[in-house]
């Protein structure tokens, strides 16, 4: 298949260029930086500004999927209320300008892959598959509008498979990093109350995951990605510890994240327990079913 990747120069996507390439896909990304020096050579490298619809429809001519991972990242800055807008219209022009390409498009790509994040949910003990509620606060609401944007290419007859992914894990930077940190400066412990759920996911099972849903032609709607074990912040914490050999003593109280990151401690503060449902009923299968060979294999 002929797969474009929109926003596809962060973690997610560049390693999932890698993985289609591999499996003997044509692979483009689609940017608004230049091109990385160590991207591999039969991966194609466009430049787009993220919002000309026009030029975004010559850009997928001829392809035959459409991955939207376009957005500013949620963990950079604190979520002022100019952050807010930059995060949002991020997501919203891009989306929307894939939307109107597909219009004006007499042959269209035949599916879209938009991404989306577990933050959808309700944060707390309550189980949510995909059928879950969503929840109230910023990164609920920013999850919907995302989403909700990308809705009308089901019109189109373009087959949409929205993924909400959960925290995705990988050595080569991301969540990890930050997580492992205090482990390293043997200043590792709970947040908060350590209780709140972390639906996390290998970084392989993430790209294997988009891959599959690329392919699966019966495949649309909804798809929560993460394991299928999902651990409390305590337990990950003890697991982190346990495998970087490190001491775990140090808790971090919930008042001194709310001081540090003001809104944007919901993101280690809050934690939504989440199932992936679907994603397994249709066939997937996880390498990273649990949570102590995945940290093994990324910290080792």
């Amino acid at each position: 298949m002929k797969i474009t990747l929109v926003g596809g120069s962060g973690l997610i996507g560049r390693a999932l260029a890698e993985e289609l390439k591999q499996f003997g896909d044509s692979v483009t990304i689609l940017s608004r930086g230049s091109r990385p020096e160590d991207l591999h050579t039969l991966i194609k490298w466009e430049i787009w500004d993220g919002k000309d619809a026009a030029r975004l429809k010559e850009l997928l001519f001829k392809q035959d999927a459409v991955v939207n991972l376009a957005g500013e990242s949620i963990g950079k800055g604190k979520w002022t209320k100019e952050r807010k807008a930059i995060l949002l219209q991020s997501r919203l022009e891009s989306t929307t300008a894939i939307v109107e390409a597909l219009t004006q498009m007499v042959i269209r790509p035949s599916v879209l892959i938009q991404a989306s994040a577990v933050g959808y949910y309700p944060s707390g003990d309550a189980i949510m598959d995909e059928r879950g509620p969503a929840g109230t606060d910023y990164l609920a609401q920013l999850a919907q509008a995302w989403e909700a944007a990308s809705l009308p290419v089901e019109a189109l007859n373009v087959r949409r498979v929205v993924i909400r992914s959960g925290v995705v894990l990988s050595k080569k930077g991301g969540v990890l990093e930050q997580l492992t940190l205090p482990f390293k400066l043997f200043v590792g412990g709970p947040i908060g109350s350590g209780k709140q759920f972390v639906p996390w996911i290998h970084i392989e099972d993430e790209v294997n995951a988009i891959r599959f849903l690329i392919h699966n032609e019966t495949s649309r709607g909804i798809y929560n990605l993460n394991a299928p074990e999902i651990v409390r912040n305590a337990a990950m914490g003890k697991m982190i510890a346990t495998v970087m050999k490190r001491p775990y003593w140090l808790p971090v109280p919930a008042f001194a994240m709310k001081l540090l990151l003001g809104e944007m401690s919901t993101l280690v503060l809050d934690g939504q327990h989440v199932v992936p449902l679907r994603v397994v009923k249709e066939g997937f299968s996880f390498r990273y079913y649990h949570l102590e060979p995945a940290l093994r294999d990324l910290l080792s």
